[in-house]
């Protein structure tokens, strides 16, 4: 098995290296100095604040000089936008709010959408299979951003007028797990909301591929009841498209909702890398990339390590 990593470890450098390349060049497509000097610049100050930025070292240098820093998990680097914070600083204190809202959301979405999927495919064909997949339809196609509004007008405005209670908030984070409710559960409901209209249709069309295997109708042959064949036969053999669906999501822990972050105001890595983006804070955009691309990478490492431990018929080789 470590064998098998290391290869694929190795394989996935030049990905990394890669992508951090095609990042950079792009940033450098156009110069961000005029940018932040504004139209009343001087050849002197533009030269200057070139300087400062590292912009007036070959492209080659700027390149390897960020690889040696990341690969020694250096972020002391100065942010653009905001003088005097560093990189690292901005990027440790982004992945907490971050993390408190993609967790519960991923853990609370995953949980129910099999136990839905579970159901729907026990009564195939039934009422209560057809009202799962109406509510789970109902869930893709209304817009993320349609639930945001809806949640953020019912779930604060509309109680805060109706009740005087200010039960969740819509601006601003504080971190705390006393805090947690009042900042980070209305998005996260709004999360699993949303993904359960995606997950449960997966979840419910595995469960059902899965009721016509072989093993089964031997099962059903031998008289095992129902229910055990549906909650424990079934969900045992059915675990390599459920990692594969969580393996999909987890890069997203780190990434965030960047429209829940943006419309809550929650500082977690989501709205930091817009905000970085919109200013042309270079140093933040490759820090973020970056880890962003090492986070995707070690994942579908982990995945492939996840299928042969839920399943002994997978080998890696």
């Amino acid at each position: 098995m470590w064998a098998y990593i290391t290869r694929r470890f190795l394989f996935n450098i030049p990905v990394f290296l890669g992508i951090v390349l095609l990042v950079m060049a792009a940033l450098r497509v156009h110069d961000p100095v005029y940018a932040y000097l504004g139209k009343n610049q001087t050849q002197e100050d533009v030269d200057q604040l070139r300087e400062k930025m590292g912009l007036n070292q070959s492209f080659l240098v700027q390149y390897t000089s960020f690889l040696g820093r990341t690969l020694t998990l250096n972020f002391d680097e100065e942010s653009w936008d905001q003088p005097g914070v560093s990189v690292g600083s901005r990027l440790t204190t982004s992945i907490g709010p971050t993390l408190a809202l993609t967790i519960p959301a991923l853990f609370l979405t995953t949980v129910i959408s099999i136990s839905v999927g579970l159901v729907s495919a026990y009564f195939r064909g039934q009422l209560v299979d057809r009202l799962l997949v109406l509510v789970a339809v109902l869930g893709m196609c209304v817009s993320f951003l349609v639930y945001i509004i809806l949640g953020q007008y019912f779930g604060a405005f509309w109680i805060s007028r109706e009740f005087n209670i200010q039960a969740f908030a819509i601006d601003g984070y504080e971190s705390g797990l006393i805090n947690w409710p009042y900042y980070c559960l209305l998005p996260v409901l709004i999360s699993v909301i949303v993904g359960m209209g995606y997950d449960t249709r997966f979840y419910r069309a595995v469960m059902v591929e899965e009721s016509e295997r072989d093993y089964i109708t031997t099962a059903r042959a031998k008289g095992v009841s129902r229910e055990r064949i549906m909650f424990l036969h079934m969900l045992k053999n059915a675990m390599i498209p459920i990692v594969t669906r969580i393996a999909i999501s987890l890069p997203f822990l780190i990434t965030g909702s960047i429209l829940l972050e943006m419309y809550f105001g929650i500082p977690g890595m989501g709205r930091t890398l817009i905000m970085a983006v919109n200013s042309n804070d270079f140093p933040v955009i490759q820090a973020f990339t970056a880890v962003f691309a090492a986070v995707y990478i070690v994942t579908n490492i982990l995945t492939d390590v996840a299928y042969a431990l839920v399943d002994p018929r997978v080998r890696l080789a």
